[in-house]
């Protein structure tokens, strides 16, 4: 997983609530276990008619917001079933940071471990922000300082876990977690087969 960096870019607006893990990427592109190649289905059916075509009335097929890092939503985003899919899409498209009221949770955890640093804030503040995606203003999201700029000068602070932060730092997942106590678990293996030989 690459370690986090602060992000500066102009956001993507989404003034959704609810928007659902089945909106997010549609079950038919979950038969694939890789991390790659998702992107280009992210939001399929907002961002392509039935034929396959571009729809020019969805946000996220708009310049500058098809390259944005920074997503602004609605409350609840994520809700609906645990598909991990869903962070990947959006990882693959591009975004690193997604700010909306409230996640839901098993959405919200699982951005965490891919490398997506999800920040809520409460509505008012999120207001703002959307307001200056929707006018296609910078903005930067500094995790190692927990604020997020705008307007050159404007700062909103944000809470985080200390233990998420500086996963997402050090760009460390479940496996680079375990491999950290790799030296650890070879002397914990040596002392078992020392005492138990006939185990393999």
């Amino acid at each position: 997983m690459e370690s986090f960096k602060t992000i500066i870019g102009i956001p993507a607006p989404l003034p959704m609530i609810n928007v659902d893990t089945d909106m997010i990427i549609p079950k038919q592109f979950l038969k694939t276990i890789k991390r790659s190649g998702l992107g280009k289905n992210l939001f399929h059916e907002l961002r392509y008619d039935i034929q396959g075509n571009i729809k020019n009335d969805f946000v996220l097929n708009w310049d500058p917001y098809k390259t944005s890092k920074i997503l602004i939503a609605g409350a609840n985003f994520g809700c609906g079933s645990s598909r991990e899919h869903a962070p990947w899409s959006l990882l693959d498209f591009g975004f690193k940071s997604i700010i909306a009221p409230s996640f839901a949770d098993i959405f919200y955890n699982n951005c965490f471990k891919n490398g997506i640093l999800p920040i809520k804030l409460d509505q008012q503040k999120v207001d703002i922000l959307m307001n200056e995606a929707e006018n296609k203003n910078d903005v930067s999201v500094d995790l190692e300082n927990q604020k997020i700029t705008y307007q050159n000068d404007k700062t909103i602070e944000f809470e985080i876990d200390a233990f998420r932060k500086k996963c997402l730092l050090e760009g460390l997942d479940d496996i680079g977690l375990t491999l950290q106590k790799n030296k650890k678990i070879d002397v914990h293996e040596e002392k078992i087969h020392s005492i138990q030989p006939w185990i393999v």
